[in-house]
């Protein structure tokens, strides 16, 4: 086996030119798909594996970008990574990822070092603390590429992928409506970033609609960036609720991380469920079908919104030209289950 086999050794095999087996391995348009499939073919028969090196020298690009995530350590990420790595690497893109941790300043290091490496692009999904975005706005006037999903931000003026949080947000306040229960709580956290705005407001729109008296009592902002004082905060949050006067019946969560912290903190307090606290948040979590009880959910496609992220990037890089910007928004799915189960 030859793991050093060229495109000379592919173009002689084959009797073509050079440059007909580099378009034929790049899927141009110029070359028929017989050529295509036979240069394909022998490649891969012989193991060939592309010079990224050479490739990038010649093109003038680095055929990398750069994602930054707040972190890697949950299965929402995860997806939506997954749909970044798929749609990248079909096109001979490599993706270097790294986390801001929630943390401004470390979001602006992780830019500075992606830029500072050559990147083609970055897609980046900001962190918690991040208000400012003058270190992206620079990116794009130096003429690199940015796109923004999940998290999106008016302060910033590029393409933009995630899904409808205010109408998925909307959609689990009615289920809880529909289900028996008025008397609703909410749990989100206290960033300016539209992902909670987004789904704060959908919730107050659903109460208004169906003629629920909006009561500031039952929302509880909370901070997720300390995993070392968010299970003390959440805990004092739901005490202050089962303090009311008036008890809620239910609780809407934004987060995955508080939806599923939610849970064991009610089981702690010995309530049961949906019996005592009817319970349903946004998350992805794989375990929701086996929590005790199943967790009614709103899903979001994780992996979708992380492919769309990288195609708007990869035509950003393709065509860098002034052109409209477009904010993607993609359906939620109600996913009801255990915990959520009509009150009657």
């Amino acid at each position: 086996m030859n793991n050093n086999i060229t495109l000379s050794d592919i173009a002689k095999a084959l009797n073509l030119s050079v440059s007909t087996v580099s378009r034929a391995l790049t899927d141009s348009y110029q070359i028929g798909d017989e050529t295509k499939q036979k240069v394909l073919a022998y490649a891969k028969e012989h193991h060939y594996v592309p010079n990224r090196m050479a490739r990038s020298l010649r093109e003038g690009k680095s055929r990398s970008i750069g994602v930054i995530v707040c972190s890697i350590d949950n299965s929402f990420m995860a997806q939506m990574l997954d749909g970044i790595d798929h749609y990248c690497s079909e096109r001979d893109y490599q993706i270097i990822i790294m986390q801001s941790k929630e943390l401004y300043e470390q979001e602006k290091a992780n830019v500075s070092l992606l830029y500072a490496g050559g990147i083609d692009g970055l897609l980046i999904s900001p962190s918690y603390q991040t208000t400012d975005f003058s270190h992206l706005t620079n990116l794009q006037q130096a003429g690199l590429p940015v796109v923004l999903f999940d998290r999106l931000s008016s302060h910033i003026e590029t393409h933009k992928v995630a899904v409808d949080n205010f109408k998925g947000a909307y959609e689990a306040t009615v289920h809880l409506i529909h289900n028996g229960y008025r008397a609703i709580a909410h749990l989100n956290w206290n960033t300016q970033l539209s992902v909670a705005t987004e789904r704060f407001k959908g919730y107050q729109k659903a109460l208004e609609d169906f003629g629920i008296a909006f009561n500031p009592d039952w929302v509880k902002f909370c901070d997720t960036t300390n995993a070392a004082t968010l299970d003390e905060e959440l805990a004092t949050a739901l005490q202050e609720l089962m303090a009311l006067k008036q008890v809620p019946e239910a609780i809407f969560t934004a987060t995955d991380l508080l939806s599923t912290k939610c849970l064991a903190h009610l089981h702690q307090l010995g309530l049961r469920i949906p019996d005592d606290m009817a319970l349903i948040g946004f998350s992805n979590t794989d375990l929701a079908e086996v929590l005790n009880p199943s967790l009614s959910t709103i899903h979001q496609p994780s992996f979708e919104i992380g492919r769309l992220a990288a195609q708007q990037l990869l035509s950003l890089i393709a065509d860098n030209k002034a052109q409209p910007f477009e904010t993607i928004l993609l359906p939620t799915k109600l996913q009801v289950r255990e915990s959520s189960q009509a009150k009657f």
